[in-house]
């Protein structure tokens, strides 16, 4: 069975809790945990995770709201974006939703609305995110100690993004949502002021907006309120008044809508009190049973009498009904427990029973109900089964959305991570010794999925990923099991199968993929996918080494060349250089994670100048306190799938040297052919800049010329937009791909690196020394600067140097090494070149 979910409920009434308990309980999904009190909640927090809260407002000193901003906060042993749900004694609907949302609350549901829960849990479980109960602040102030104090008073209630110029508030405004700008309008920087503020409400006419104002400047205040400001500070001012005029410009839409809707819904309650007290006695009982069917059975389970409710819940006539088994109009499948059920009450094991069944609909559509029997005897001692029929189909949907969520994968359907680590434990622990019952364990990656993601958009890969779900469920017969395990990998348990036969399975799945079409827009393309399969036996049934090997097998498989099936076998365990691929790149992106990187200029040369031209960027990993090369950690990178994430860390430690070292005047950055197609490169680049005030002209970013003619229109629109920035663009190792030199003029490039195997040899291969004149002459026809590449002798630098190459890097010029070298040689550098 399924682990069940931790359900936290905080409430000081038992009633209450027992309340909910009994609304959720057969739902069979939650584990419950009451406390009474708040404190006592935050014991538990503090000693274990939960998977859901459910908390009253008045639960001790630490009420509701305060006890929700406390699961935030972060410093309790459960996740601070763990779910919460709020049921107050007293509900109006924006106020909560207002409140609810500045504590980060998931959802307000008042107690007389508990039989919504399932619903509301349902929707709250497939939906939260990471919460911050902090509104998000543009500040604009030029003096950056006054705008630290700003910010660092302001830190409880707002989280705050200081700019200097108007011009970087701008471009902040229009990249993020602010729930308020506060901008510093003094008579100093009025206009700018002005015509920010016009530029912001002209995108959003809503925004709140604080501002800044001379202390005796009255005019110019009302001009800022009549151009649509919210509302203004006098210089000099107190800090602390700052925040509160700051808190009631964000909210001020809310508490106006709040306060009318409040107003409302106290009018309307003191009119209906008066006369809902005189009917709720006489009418009580009627409005419970409104819509409940109340019938008499007799001990054959006849219906002897009915009421009017069942002609609506069913669609059969009363008249037609009675005298009928009411086990006929319920399904198939339910007609031997309700059967039993009645034996069992009229023969004394039961007194009462309650049971859910589907009902079948007079047009033939079931119906969830819940029904409750009890046996009673007249004077006679006559034995009379008296029932009741609730509509709870709505309530049961919800049920079983909850526990089809809990164990499958929203985006295709198929069954989840955990009820895959489920299953495969059950199906291991079932395996007895000396068994002949073999199942087996695929494990499957998609190839290049990632550039299919980047290239074409998340909700593309979306598409991609379902259509290859529903390929899965074509080739892999109902007896076994498909899981999507996260991102593009997916797994199989095969179950009751011989190896031969599974071989064959996953070679099936392999065809089928590769053979798939897929289409996107105009275009259509093709994917294929890696298998890694392993047995599972009475001689391997440990889940954890089943998985192991079936990762390790899938492993072989992509280093075999992808599209293809490897079977593990006991050489592979033995092999150390799996195994330490395998944990190397994991070591590897776990030290890109925690930012354990060091970066290494190398200078390159201006030929004209006689000076440095810039630095190319060079990237080092530090794992257990060594210094790892490229070349080590790359290709592992590239079968994890994560060069984005190492060229993230670069750009962004880069532009911050840029910005902290004068010496680095402008930087080359190399991008993996996988990064340039992903869409979080060119918001990450611009954050990175905004946030450093480094100006784009210079970052020069680099790739190589196999990796953008495999995909040139998607290159062509990536550089025009670097470009657009106002970064450059480099096309490096040029000639390698043996491209046609018309190919470079469709790429907007800044400059272009000649390919070093040709410069190593130019003096000794007449050749190669055609072909670095040539690339140098097509270049500048094409105004386009020249670079070579391994420069490693003074005999190549001149050679160079009167061919009329623009730019020169290499050994001889300078070695790559850390920004405190580079300073340091820097006047070595440039003295024994000029000489």
């Amino acid at each position: 069975m399924a682990r069940q979910l931790k359900l936290l409920i905080v409430n000081a009434s038992n009633e209450e809790r027992s309340a909910i308990k009994q609304t959720l309980a057969n739902l069979d999904v939650f584990n419950f945990i009451e406390r009474s009190d708040s404190q006592e909640a935050l014991h538990v927090l503090k000693q274990q995770a939960v998977d859901l809260i459910i908390t009253g407002l008045d639960v001790g000193k630490i009420d509701g709201w305060r006890f929700a901003r406390m699961v935030r906060s972060g410093l309790l042993n459960t996740p601070k974006n763990t779910p919460i749900v709020l049921i107050p004694p007293i509900y109006c609907e924006r106020i909560a939703e207002t409140t609810a949302r500045s504590y980060s609350i998931d959802a307000v549901l008042p107690f007389e609305r508990q039989e919504m829960l399932p619903q509301v849990l349902a929707n709250v479980l497939s939906t939260h995110l990471e919460k911050s109960s902090r509104l998000d602040l543009l500040l604009l102030e030029t003096d950056t100690p006054r705008a630290n104090e700003i910010c660092q008073h302001l830190a409880l209630n707002f989280a705050c993004k200081h700019v200097t110029t108007a011009n970087a508030a701008l471009s902040q405004f229009l990249q993020h949502q602010y729930a308020i700008v506060l901008l510093d309008a003094t008579a100093t920087r009025a206009e700018a002021a002005k015509e920010l503020v016009d530029s912001i409400l002209d995108h959003n006419p809503n925004q709140a907006i604080v501002t800044i104002i001379d202390n005796k400047d009255a005019d110019y205040a009302e001009q800022l309120l009549l151009l649509g400001v919210t509302d203004f500070v006098r210089a000099p001012y107190d800090i602390s008044m700052l925040g509160k005029v700051c808190d009631h410009a964000a909210r001020r839409e809310d508490f106006m809508v709040s306060y009318a809707e409040f107003a409302d819904k106290v009018s309307l309650l003191s009119k209906s009190e008066h006369r809902y007290k005189e009917l709720f006695s006489a009418h009580q009982r009627i409005l419970l049973h409104l819509n409940t069917v109340v019938m008499e059975l007799d001990t054959q389970g006849k219906i002897r009498f009915i009421n009017p409710a069942w002609e609506s819940l069913t669609g059969f006539g009363i008249k037609a009904s009675l005298g009928k088994s009411l086990s006929g109009y319920f399904d198939a499948q339910c007609r031997t427990t309700l059967q039993t059920t009645l034996n069992d009450i009229l023969v004394g094991k039961q007194q009462h029973a309650k049971l859910e069944l589907k009902l079948v609909h007079q047009q033939n559509h079931n119906i969830w109900t819940e029904c409750r029997f009890q046996m009673i005897k007249n004077s006679t001692n006559t034995a009379t089964i008296t029932a009741t029929v609730d509509n709870i189909h709505e309530r049961k949907q919800a049920e079983l959305q909850l526990r089809h969520l809990a164990l499958h994968d929203t985006l295709t359907g198929l069954h989840n991570r955990y009820y895959f680590d489920q299953q495969l434990q059950a199906l291991c622990s079932k395996v007895q010794p000396n068994s002949s019952t073999e199942h087996a364990l695929l494990y499957i990656d998609l190839d290049h999925f990632k550039i299919i993601n980047d290239s074409k958009g998340h909700q593309q890969g979306d598409i991609v990923l379902k259509e290859v779900s529903q390929l899965f469920g074509h080739n892999i017969d109902d007896e076994h099991l498909i899981f999507r395990i996260g991102g593009d990998e997916f797994a199989v348990i095969l179950k009751d199968i011989n190896l031969l036969d599974a071989h064959l399975v996953a070679e099936s799945i392999c065809v089928a993929i590769e053979k798939h079409t897929f289409h996107s827009e105009e275009h259509s393309y093709s994917i294929s996918c890696s298998i890694g399969l392993t047995q599972i036996t009475c001689d391997n049934h440990d889940a954890n080494e089943c998985l192991k090997q079936a990762d390790i097998a899938l492993y072989i498989a992509k280093s075999l060349g992808r599209n293809l099936v490897h079977c593990y076998n006991k050489e592979d365990a033995q092999n150390n250089t799996l195994q330490t691929g395998l944990e190397w790149g994991h070591s590897v992106r776990q030290a890109l994670q925690n930012n354990h990187i060091e970066l290494h200029y190398q200078a390159i040369w201006d030929f004209k100048k006689d000076t440095v031209a810039y630095y190319e960027t060079l990237l080092r990993l530090k794992i257990n306190d060594e210094l790892v090369y490229p070349n080590h950690f790359i290709p592992a990178l590239e079968l994890l799938n994560d060069t984005f994430l190492m060229d993230k860390c670069v750009i962004q430690h880069a532009i911050q040297d840029v910005a902290q070292h004068p010496e680095l005047n402008q930087v080359a950055i190399n991008l993996s052919a996988h990064s340039f197609l992903d869409e979080r490169l060119l918001p990450h680049i611009q954050a990175c800049l905004i946030e450093h005030q480094v100006p784009a002209e210079r970052i020069i970013f680099e790739i190589t010329e196999s990796a953008s003619i495999n995909n040139l229109s998607a290159t062509q629109a990536m550089i025009a937009k670097l470009n657009q920035l106002g970064c450059h663009f480099s096309i490096d190792d040029f000639g390698t791909g043996f491209s046609t030199f018309s190919y470079l003029k469709q790429l907007p490039a800044q400059h272009v690196k000649i390919d070093g195997s040709f410069v190593r040899d130019m003096l000794n291969d007449p050749i190669d020394l055609a072909l670095v004149k040539a690339v140098h002459d097509i270049s500048h026809s094409l105004d386009k600067r020249s670079v070579a590449e391994y420069v490693e002798n003074v005999d190549i630098f001149n050679a160079l140097k009167d061919i009329g190459v623009d730019y020169g890097q290499g050994y001889y010029i300078a070695k790559p090494m850390p920004i405190a070298s580079l300073k340091s040689n820097l006047t070595t550098i440039l003295a024994c070149k000029t000489s």
